[in-house]
């Protein structure tokens, strides 16, 4: 059983995977299955959203986020 998720980011990507599993298995006429596209596409849109603040949430809280770090063809590795 999946685990249960809790916050915004997961609520939308928990719809988002069971809009995917609903047109996948292709029981859906073509309004539905254009309808539910379409609340995907706003959830993804969402979920990219979240994404992007948590990630400069976490660069601000790292000190600075990309403007300190070395780039990636002069890591010393």
């Amino acid at each position: 059983m999946a685990e249960k998720r809790s916050g915004e980011f997961e609520q939308a990507l928990e719809r988002l995977e069971a809009i995917v599993k609903e047109l996948e298995g292709g029981g859906v006429g073509l309004d539905e299955s254009v309808r539910l596209f379409r609340e995907g596409r706003e959830l993804a849109r969402k979920c990219e959203e979240l994404l992007k603040n948590a990630q400069a949430t976490v660069d601000a809280a790292s000190g600075g986020g990309a403007q300190g770090a070395a780039p990636s063809d002069q890591l010393p590795f």
